[in-house]
C-alpha cells in the first residue's frame, strides 16, 4: 500500500474511560523498586504512570503473530514486521489523582513513509488528550515507527555515544522478569519483551528488548528520586537504540537553567545513547 493509502489513517479518533485506581500505582512502584507508602484517594499520579490505563483490551482471537492487536482498525495495517515506540512529547497541565474517573481522545495526527538504511519506515503520530473531573491534565504525541527485520549479515549501526559526565546516574539490570513485570501491568503481549525465542528467531534481536516506555518512566523516576518536590511541565523522549536483557544499561541526568530543565538519557553497557530526553521543570 501507498503512503497515500496510509494517510487516509490522519482524522481518526477513538475515545476510551478509566479509573486511577490504586492497585496499578503500588505495582508500579514495586516493580521500580521503590518504597513509596500506598497510595491514597487524592495522591497525585506521578508523570507517565498514565500509561498504566487505558489498556489495549483486544479479545484473544483479535491478536496477532507478534502479540500485538492484529494490524487495521484504529492505527493503519502496516504491514512491515517491526514495530517500535519511537518517542513521545508530553504537556501536563494538571495531575491526575486517585479515584478520578479519566477520559482519553486518541486521533491519527500524522502518517509518513521513508526510507532508511535498512529499507522502508513508516512512522505514525498518536495525539493522546486526557481529562479528568477538573478538566485537561495531559496532551500527549506518541510516535510508533514500522520498519523491516535487518538483512542476513547486515552489520547493525552503532549508536551515538551518551554524555560522559552526569549529575545523576542509577544502573538498571533489565531482567526477564522486570519485563515481564512492566508487560503485565500495561497489558503489553508484544512477544520481543517475554519470548526469546520469537525475539532471536523472528525478530532478529540479540535478547529481550527493554520497552521504550519502561525507559522512558525510570528516567523520569530518576528526576523523582534527586527531586523529589519537582513539578514536570513537560517532556520529550527520543529513542536512539534499542535495550537488552543481556546487560546492565543506565539512566542518568544532569539539571541546567537553574534547574528548570533536566536533560535526561538511558546509556548502553557500551556507552551507546538509548534513549534522550528532556524534562521542564515548573
Amino acid at each position: 500500500m501507498t503512503q497515500t493509502d496510509w494517510r487516509e489513517w490522519i482524522g481518526r479518533t477513538g475515545s476510551r474511560a478509566d479509573d486511577i485506581t490504586p492497585t496499578p500505582i503500588a505495582a508500579l512502584a514495586a516493580t521500580l523498586d521503590r518504597d513509596d507508602p500506598p497510595p491514597q484517594a487524592g495522591d497525585p499520579l506521578p508523570p507517565l504512570w498514565h500509561w498504566l490505563y487505558f489498556l489495549p483490551l483486544d479479545r484473544q482471537s483479535e491478536i496477532g503473530p507478534d502479540g500485538h492487536a492484529k494490524r487495521g482498525g484504529f492505527l493503519p495495517p502496516v504491514p512491515l514486521p517491526r514495530r517500535m515506540w519511537a518517542g513521545g512529547r508530553l504537556t501536563f497541565l494538571q495531575p491526575l489523582r486517585v479515584g478520578d474517573h479519566v477520559q482519553r481522545v486518541s486521533t491519527i495526527a500524522d502518517v509518513t513513509t521513508k526510507q532508511g538504511r535498512s529499507g522502508p519506515l513508516v512512522f505514525v503520530r498518536v495525539r493522546h488528550e486526557i481529562s479528568g473531573p477538573r478538566g485537561p491534565a495531559i496532551i500527549e504525541a506518541h510516535d510508533i515507527v514500522y520498519r523491516d527485520p535487518p538483512r542476513s549479515g547486515e552489520a547493525s549501526v552503532a549508536p551515538p555515544a551518551a554524555p560522559a559526565h552526569s549529575a545523576w546516574r542509577r544502573t538498571i539490570e533489565p531482567d526477564d522478569v522486570l519485563l515481564f513485570r512492566y508487560s503485565a501491568l500495561t497489558f503489553n503481549g508484544h512477544r520481543i519483551h517475554y519470548d526469546r525465542r520469537y525475539v532471536t528467531e523472528v525478530e532478529g534481536y540479540p535478547g529481550l528488548v527493554v520497552h521504550g516506555p519502561l525507559i522512558a518512566t525510570l528516567l523520569l523516576d530518576l528526576l523523582r528520586r534527586h527531586s523529589r518536590d519537582a513539578v514536570v511541565d513537560n517532556f520529550s523522549f527520543r529513542a536512539q537504540s534499542p535495550l537488552f536483557d543481556t546487560a546492565p544499561f543506565a539512566v542518568a541526568g544532569t539539571p541546567a537553567d537553574g534547574g528548570k530543565t533536566v536533560r535526561l538519557w538511558a546509556a548502553d553497557a557500551g556507552g551507546g545513547l538509548a534513549m534522550d530526553a528532556t524534562a521542564t521543570i515548573a
